[in-house]
């Protein structure tokens, strides 16, 4: 069985003088394990598409199902539940809380979390990511104090945290040096491979593609595969 599919979606934002169409009858199948890069220019839809697959935004018809159950049906509720327990999302500007450590940041996914976690096995799943992401030690400090790499290291970890089967990185590059990028990109391939995770980048940088498996093309409302 898939992990995820799109049937016939349709997807346009209602303006006040003129509607936008994003998306116009697509169709996507995502298997288990696979690792998957979203190519396409500024404005194509590669967000919005993250975002239906992410389960963070709805497609104005069509249907989703996950793991062969359909998704359209669910109130705002479920589908925050699902989301928070199937997915973890990184992005290009880390959406990090300023105001809150490390350890804290990584930590609010599983706090909103039906599955409440015992304290002690919070402090050891993050304490594990620390170490594991090359973070030991930065646990108690603040955002401003990290540079931009470790700043996308604890945004991994925090989509990491709640073991999550579909990994969505939106342009997860696009604020680090070459240097940098390099090293997340290694990271996230580290973690796809290790986990058997379905991992899925959007981006414009044509060197991801010696890392993803499968490409997939956003172009004139539509997607083409390779």
């Amino acid at each position: 069985m898939s992990l995820l599919e799109l049937h016939d979606i349709n997807k346009t934002y209602i303006g006040r003088k003129v509607d936008s169409v994003v998306f116009r009858s697509i169709n996507l199948t995502i298997e288990e394990g696979e690792y998957i890069g979203i190519y396409g220019r500024s404005g194509s839809g590669k967000s919005t598409l993250l975002n239906m697959i992410g389960l963070v935004d709805l497609p104005t018809s069509g249907e989703i199902t996950l793991e062969g159950k359909k998704l359209r049906s669910l109130d705002d509720e479920q589908y925050a539940f699902i989301r928070n327990k199937y997915v973890g999302y990184i992005f290009q500007d880390f959406k990090l809380v300023e105001d809150m450590t490390v350890y804290e940041n990584i930590e609010v996914p599983l706090l909103f979390s039906k599955e409440k976690l015992p304290t002690t096995e919070r402090n050891v799943r993050i304490t594990n990511l620390l170490k594991d992401l090359g973070l030991e030690g930065k646990g108690n400090a603040f955002p401003e104090e990290l540079s931009g790499g470790q700043k996308q290291r604890v945004a991994i970890a925090r989509a990491l945290v709640n073991k999550p089967k579909l990994l969505i990185a939106d342009e997860p590059t696009g604020n680090l040096d070459s240097a940098s990028s390099e090293d997340v990109m290694r990271m996230i391939t580290r973690i796809q491979k290790e986990n058997r995770m379905t991992v899925i980048i959007a981006t414009h940088d044509n060197y991801i593609k010696e890392f993803v498996n499968r490409i997939i093309h956003v172009e004139d409302n539509n997607l083409r595969e390779g």
